[in-house]
Formats: C-alpha cells, sequence, structure tokens
C-alpha cells in the first residue's frame, strides 16, 4: 500500500491535469474505504527518509487536513472521527510523526512538528496522549541540532494549539526550561535558537506563575533582550515579536526592563533591517494599545487597589520616544503612495505616533510641531510628507483646544498643497490629513469651528479638484469629503453649509465612478462611500436632487444587469458596482423614506427598485446579495403594510438567503431582513411565517451554518413573535427548548478569550431579545397562560447570568428588560415566581443604580412592572 500511496502523492502533483484529477480521485476512495489504513500509510510516507520530500510533505499536509479544518462543523466531525479512530491506528501514527522528527529533511521535520501539535489539541483535552510532553521533553539537550529543532518547533505549536488549563504547570515549567535554555547565547546552532524563540512566544500563555516569579521573569526577560542582539536576522525579529507579546501579556510585569528595552528597540530602530525595525516600533505601539484600554476603562481615576494601574511608560519615554519616531517619518518608499497593502518603517512609525498621541493628549503636541514647522515646507518632498504625516497622525488625542488655533492656521497651506505641491505622495498624505481634521475638529459638538461660511466654498471647491488628480490622491480627497460631510450630520435638517455645493459635489462624485482609473486605490469605493455619506447628512433643502440621483443610480444598476457577455475578471467587477450601487440605494430610502413628504414622491419608484433588486439575485455574487438584501430591509422599512405586495415574488429569494449557509454573512443579513419585515408587515408576515421558522429552526440545529448567525435567529424569533402576537403559539413547543438549550450553554460558556466573551454576550443578547418579544407579542392575549410552563427556566436564566457577573452592558438592559416583560405579561401570575426567584430583586436595584442611561430606564420600567404584579 506505501508504494501506491508514493506514486499517488507524487501524481496528485503533477502538471499533467487529468493525472493530477485521478491521483485526487484516487486518495479520495483510499481515504473513504479505509480511513485508519490511508492515515496510517501517510505518516508512514512522511516518516520514511528514502521518500521523496514532495510526496512526504503532501502526505504531512492531507494528515494534517483530515485533523482539522477552519470551519467549525467541519473541524467538529474531524476532532470526533480522529477519536473514533482504532486504537493501535493511532498508536502507529503517532509513533511514524516522533520518528519523523529526527530526520534530515528540514520540510519532512517541520510537517510533522505541525501535524504533532493538531493531534495534541485534540488528545490531550480529551486526557489522550498523556506522555507526549514527556517524550518531547526527555533528553531534549542531547539530541541532535537538527531533532533539537524540530522538537522545539513542536512545542511552540502545541502551545499554540491547546489552552493552558490541559498543560500541568510541571510540564510547563519544563517547556519554558527548554525553550529558554534553545534561546541562550550560548546555543551554538542558529536554527534551534530560531525555533526556541518562536516558541516563546508561543508559550507565553501557559508562564503566568513563572512571570510571578521575579527571578523565573527576570532570567526569560534577559533571554528575550539578549537574542534581539543575535547576529541572525530571523532571530532578532523574531525576538522583538517575543517582547511584543509580552507586552501585551504582562504588561503590568514591565518595569523593571523598559528602559533596556528602549535602548535596544531604539538601536533596532535606528540601525536594524526592515524586519526587525518593524517590529520594534511594533512594541511601542503595543505598549500604548494596553495604556489606551486602560485609561478608557478606568477613566483616568485610579485608586491605591486599581487591578491594573497604568504604569504611564509612553508618558514617561516621550522626550526620547517621539523623536525616534519622527526619524522614522523620513524613511518613506518612493511608491508607497501606490501600492494599497504596503507596510514600511515610516508607516509604522506614524501609526505609533498617532496611538502615543492618543495615549497621552495634549502633550505630544509640543515635541512634534518643531519638526513640522521645519519640514513642512522643505525643497525635499521627504521632509515635507514627513512633516504632514506627522501632522496628520497627533490630530486624534490632543485635546480640540489645543489643536484647533494649529489647524485653523494650518487649513489654507493644507488646501494649497493638495493643489499645488509638485509631489503626489506629499499631496495623498495632505489629502488623508485634511480627512482627519475633519473627522475629529469639526462637527456641532465643537466650539470652534474650523469651517465656516467663509472657508467652505474654498475647501469643497479643491477637494472637487484634487478628485481628477491621480488615483491614489482622488481616493484620499473622497474620503475628506467624506468626513466633511459626516461633521454636518447632527446639524439639523434645515440648512446645511454644503447644500449650495451639493449639486457639483453629486455630479464629481459620479463623474470619479465613471472614471477609467476607478479600479485603482479602491477609488470608485471610495467614490461611492463619500457619495452615500453626503446624501445621509444632506437636507430637506437638497431633497429634490436626492430624488434625481434616484433615477440615476437605478439607470445604472439596470445597465449592469443587461445580458453583456464578460470575462470573469470583468464580471467580477460588474459585481462590485451592483453591490455599490444597491448600497447607495439602501442610503437613498433611508434617506427619503425617514420624512414623509419626501416618502410620499419617493414611493413612485418603489417598484422599479424591487424589481431591480430582485434582478440582482440572479447574479451570483455573495456582495451584490448583502447588498440588495440590505437595501429591500431598508425599502420594506420605509413602505411599511404595502410591502406585502412584493412578498409572493421576493419569498423564494428570502428562503434562498436563509439557506445560504456557504455565504453566511447573506444568511445574516437575510435573518435581519425577516426582522424588518415583522417590523414592516407586523401580522400580514403570517401567511409565511411557517416557512421562515421551519427555515431557522433547521439553521439552529445545523452544525455546518456559522456561529455568528445564530445569536440573530434567536433575535428574529422575537420579532416574529412580536409581529404576529398569540398565533406564534403554534412556534412555542419548538422555539422554547431550542431557547432553553442555547440558554444553558451560554451560561455556561466560559470567556476563554475575547472573541469568545463577545460571542457569549451576543448569544445571551440574542435569547433574551427572543423572550422579550415572545413575552410582549403574548400581552393583553387570553392565552398569556401557555408561556407559565417556561418562566421559571427563564427566572433561572437571569438568576444565573446576575451570579456570573460577566455580562456586558447591552446584555444587562436587555435581561432587566426581560424581567420586566414577564412580570407586565403575566400580570400577577408572575408574583410568586419572581418572589422565588434567587436574585430578581438584588439584579433590580443594581441595575437602578447603573451608571448606564438605558440599563437604569430598562431597571425603571421592570419595576413598576414588577410592583404591579407582586409587593416588592
Amino acid at each position: 500500500m506505501a508504494m501506491e500511496v508514493t506514486q499517488i502523492l507524487l501524481n496528485a502533483q503533477a502538471i499533467d491535469s487529468s493525472v493530477r484529477k485521478q491521483a485526487e480521485e484516487n486518495i479520495k476512495q483510499f481515504q473513504e474505504q479505509n480511513l485508519a489504513a490511508f492515515l496510517v500509510s501517510l505518516a508512514g510516507e512522511l516518516a520514511n527518509n528514502d521518500k521523496l520530500v514532495e510526496s512526504r510533505k503532501l502526505a504531512g499536509l492531507i494528515l494534517k487536513n483530515a485533523l482539522d479544518a477552519k470551519e467549525q462543523h467541519r473541524k467538529f466531525e474531524l476532532v470526533q472521527r480522529w477519536l473514533a479512530l482504532d486504537a493501535s491506528a493511532k498508536a502507529q501514527i503517532k509513533a511514524f510523526l516522533l520518528q519523523t522528527l529526527s530526520s534530515p529533511a528540514h520540510d519532512a521535520r517541520s510537517t510533522a512538528s505541525q501535524v504533532i501539535a493538531k493531534v495534541a489539541g485534540i488528545d490531550l483535552p480529551h486526557k489522550q496522549w498523556p506522555e507526549l510532553l514527556g517524550a518531547l521533553l526527555s533528553n531534549i539537550h542531547q539530541l541532535p541540532a537538527h531533532t533539537k529543532q524540530a522538537t522545539l518547533e513542536t512545542l511552540g505549536y502545541i502551545c499554540e494549539e491547546v489552552s493552558p488549563d490541559v498543560v500541568e504547570q510541571d510540564h510547563v515549567n519544563k517547556i519554558l526550561t527548554a525553550v529558554v535554555q534553545g534561546m541562550n547565547s550560548s546555543e551554538a546552532n542558529n536554527d534551534v535558537r530560531l525555533a526556541a524563540t518562536r516558541a516563546l512566544c508561543n508559550a507565553l500563555g501557559f508562564a503566568q506563575l513563572n512571570f510571578s516569579n521575579d527571578m523565573e521573569r527576570d532570567y526569560i526577560m534577559r533571554v528575550a533582550c539578549e537574542a534581539t542582539l543575535s547576529p541572525d536576522l530571523k532571530i532578532r525579529q523574531a525576538a522583538f515579536e517575543c517582547l511584543v507579546a509580552i507586552s501585551s501579556t504582562y504588561y503590568d510585569k514591565l518595569a523593571p526592563y523598559m528602559k533596556d528595552i528602549f535602548n535596544i528597540t531604539a538601536k533596532a530602530v535606528k540601525e536594524d533591517e526592515e524586519p526587525v525595525a518593524l517590529q520594534a516600533i511594533e512594541f511601542w505601539s503595543s505598549i500604548c494599545d494596553e495604556e489606551i484600554d486602560i485609561l478608557e476603562e478606568y477613566g483616568g481615576d485610579f485608586s491605591g487597589d486599581s487591578d491594573i494601574p497604568c504604569f504611564y511608560f509612553i508618558k514617561q519615554a516621550l522626550p526620547v520616544l517621539v523623536p525616534m519616531l519622527l526619524e522614522t517619518l523620513l524613511k518613506q518608499e518612493e511608491d508607497q503612495d501606490q501600492d494599497e497593502g504596503v507596510w514600511n518603517i515610516a508607516m509604522a512609525g506614524g501609526t505609533c505616533l498617532g496611538l502615543v498621541a492618543r495615549t497621552v493628549g495634549d502633550d505630544i503636541v509640543p515635541l512634534v510641531m518643531p519638526f513640522i514647522e521645519e519640514n513642512i515646507t522643505k525643497p525635499d518632498w521627504r521632509r515635507r510628507e514627513a512633516a504632514t504625516y506627522a501632522f496628520g497622525s497627533i490630530l486624534e488625542g490632543p485635546s480640540p483646544d489645543k489643536l484647533i488655533p494649529l489647524v485653523n492656521t494650518a487649513l489654507n497651506f493644507m488646501l494649497a498643497a493638495l493643489l499645488k505641491d509638485p509631489n503626489n505622495h506629499v499631496k495623498d498624505t495632505t489629502a488623508w490629513t485634511l480627512g482627519r481634521m475633519f473627522e475629529f475638529l469639526h462637527g456641532s459638538a465643537l466650539d470652534t469651528p474650523i469651517i465656516t461660511p467663509a472657508n467652505c466654498q474654498q475647501i469643497v471647491t479643491v477637494l472637487l479638484q484634487s478628485m481628477k488628480d491621480v488615483p491614489n490622491v482622488a481616493e484620499k480627497a473622497c474620503g475628506a469629503l467624506y468626513f466633511l460631510a459626516q461633521g454636518y450630520e447632527d446639524g439639523g435638517s434645515s440648512s446645511s453649509s454644503l447644500a449650495p455645493f451639493f449639486k457639483e459635489i453629486i455630479q464629481t462624485l459620479l463623474a470619479v465612478t465613471h472614471r477609467q482609473d476607478a479600479g485603482e486605490s479602491r477609488l470608485r469605493t471610495a467614490a461611492y462611500e463619500t457619495l452615500n455619506e453626503v446624501v445621509r447628512c444632506s437636507t430637506d433643502e437638497t431633497a429634490p436632487m436626492v430624488m434625481e440621483l434616484v433615477q440615476h443610480i437605478m439607470m445604472e444598476l439596470h445597465q449592469t444587469l443587461e445580458g453583456q457577455t464578460l470575462s470573469s475578471d470583468e464580471r467580477e467587477k460588474q459585481n462590485e458596482l451592483q453591490g455599490l450601487l444597491c448600497g447607495c440605494l439602501m442610503v437613498i430610502i433611508q434617506k427619503l423614506g425617514s420624512s414623509e413628504q419626501t416618502k410620499f414622491v419617493f414611493m413612485q419608484y418603489a417598484d422599479q427598485m424591487m424589481a431591480l433588486f430582485l434582478r440582482v439575485f440572479a447574479c451570483h455574487s455573495a456582495t451584490a446579495h448583502e447588498e440588495a438584501m440590505l437595501a429591500i430591509g431598508a425599502l420594506a422599512y420605509a413602505t411599511g403594510p404595502n410591502f406585502i405586495k412584493y412578498m409572493q415574488e421576493f419569498y423564494r429569494y428570502l428562503e434562498m438567503g436563509l439557506q445560504n449557509f456557504e455565504d453566511y454573512q447573506v444568511c445574516a443579513i437575510t435573518v435581519g431582513v425577516v426582522g424588518d419585515l415583522c417590523r414592516a408587515l407586523e401580522d400580514k408576515i403570517l401567511p409565511y411565517c411557517d416557512g421562515i421558522m421551519t427555515q431557522l429552526l433547521k439553521n439552529l440545529s445545523s452544525n455546518q451554518l456559522h456561529r455568528s448567525v445564530k445569536p440573530p435567529i434567536f433575535s428574529c424569533f422575537g420579532d416574529i413573535a412580536l409581529a404576529i402576537g398569540e398565533y406564534f403559539e403554534k412556534y412555542l413547543v419548538y422555539a422554547m427548548p431550542m431557547l432553553q438549550s442555547a440558554a444553558e450553554l451560554s451560561v455556561h460558556i466560559t470567556g476563554a478569550d475575547d472573541d469568545m466573551t463577545e460571542y457569549t454576550n451576543s448569544l445571551r443578547n440574542g435569547i433574551l431579545e427572543a423572550y422579550s418579544g415572545i413575552f410582549q407579542g403574548f400581552k393583553g392575549s387570553p392565552k398569556t397562560q401557555l408561556l407559565m410552563p417556561y418562566s421559571p427556566h427563564i427566572l433561572r436564566f437571569l438568576d444565573s447570568l446576575y451570579m456570573e457577573k460577566d455580562m456586558d452592558d447591552a446584555v444587562t438592559k436587555t435581561a432587566i428588560g426581560v424581567l420586566g416583560d414577564l412580570a407586565d405579561t403575566l400580570g400577577t401570575n408572575a408574583g410568586p415566581l419572581i418572589q422565588h426567584s434567587v436574585s430578581s430583586k438584588e439584579f433590580l436595584m443594581e441595575c437602578l443604580s447603573s451608571d448606564d442611561p438605558l440599563v437604569k430606564e430598562s431597571a425603571e420600567w421592570a419595576k413598576l412592572a414588577i410592583s404591579q404584579a407582586t409587593s416588592f
């Protein structure tokens, strides 16, 4: 069998597509017929030093893909499949994998490292392969260099795959000892040292206890800092990556090392090669992120017993840190403004400078202004661009009082530079800086406006002129106009300083979308985004021009739907354009639909628009589908009960959207549109509810649907119940058990990381919104008794959430609202239930004294409802 697998694996990489296809088919059959033998053959191939490295590497890759997948449902299936595999086959596979770590072929070793980590990721949490870490760690320092390197690489990957709670502290200590010894400058082999340095980065999450011990921490920090001075570039880069990871994981332990770290980062930024210098700058960006989070969370009031005090590292380092960052701004690349994904020292330095400004506020201004004043008019473009970039970078953070006088002085200069500077790079950065001025220092909340009737015309004229410039400059000019328009959003509906220029702005932006080069530098997308913002912030006096725009955009969308024969590249561009046009129509619908006057006139286009949106669904593009679905949601909201006339034709596309597991964003948006339809149609949606509920329940039961869609589905139950009231009765028996099991799950999910915490809170919120909608839907109905059997569980769920103490404000608000809804709908029947609840009283009291006005408001209402149901 092994011989066969070798040839098949080589054929699977053949140039001839028919040979390749046949080999792929053979692999698939072999896997389906006898999985255990297939995986053992792959592991044997990977371990066999007599085989070609190409077949060994592919064997390892297929083995790895048999253990892990990106999609959650597929990953779950693969894990179950591995756990159910015959024990002797698994033992053979593991033996082959460990054997491969001593192979002379680097690619085979590296692949085996990754596969071992994937197996460990499944086995260790299930208390299987307990001997693995011991086997890897025994005699690690007596091993030949190449085996030692592979073993350290494996340990690093394992730390990435498993969570710290499945590894005993004794093993953690041994892993860290092995890793830190491998990093030591006394280690002669650079491959070993690099693998150890990378492994430390992955193992940091395991080192909580070790970092709490001064001696151990000192040793780890010394070795990490020493590694930044290695003669080998990759080791230096990995060492700085370690310091970046340490800065976010152990910020509170860094104080004794900051002086040394500043010296080594400053030296790297000044003298080292770009990959290393970038990581050295990233260290300071990471410290800024930590301090910004702390200052935002604590609002700057630190009491002596504060959990995570801020050490103000950035404030202390300012006098030396800012000059170092300003120097980096002069290291631009000639064509960096043309390349979207570019990242270099100048950009990293500017980004870090922006974070420093957000961290320390006003204190940065006097340190940066001399650099700007000195360089802004220099003949060398690099100096002008660096000065402009520095100015743009510090516009978020310092107070308006500090910045507005400077911006008022700089504004005319910047407008002139945007038109007249001979260098595109300078113009690009100037337009970006103007955008930042308008984003942070323009709007109704500011006492001293930087934009006045006197200078508004000049600003608009310059920005529109710049939209005729090269794509990257025009794109930044669109961005500046976007923020200029946004500043007038809260100015009321009667008048805006942009009104006199509205027609010219719209015409210019439409002209930009038709430029031959609008595909470069995101220009077309930026022009539509700006057009949308200008419409969103427009006033009553410009409504007739928005009405004209409707016809224009509909005509353009119509043209994209006419049957042309396109190449796949052209088709992709066309789908993107359809998405942008649907997005634009959605904004116009929301704008014109928000006022009775304009809504009445605009409704004449509703039929045509709906027909166009339905035609977009015939094109196979997830992006266009998303935007068309969102636009239909907006149209439903605007047309209200009249939307019923479109439902018969639209329903099949709604169902298709709910079944679209592959493009799960489309599915999520469609779920949101069901909510819009419920609000628009109310009980008129009833004939479609069986189909919608059946599909939603199917979606919840499926492992294949991305988990992020499930919270909105629960929330949607609430929307449907609110719309159809007591007719929701027939769905209770299906929906309530689903909600119940999800509620239990959501209480027991521990927030292993920020993503999980966020997901848990959104799941809880979705469940609570469902309960809220169901209670409110049944209110006043003779059938409220049907909800009684479910109420004790709902109250237990609220108790559990209160006891867990890890709700965010949104969940707290919805939870206390559900308590009120339950009391309000069930009336005196709810009284005994609430009085028996463990924590309703404490929860209510806590919410009544909340700092969050929305939580407080919800609690006030709940208190009233509860007091009528009980004698609280």
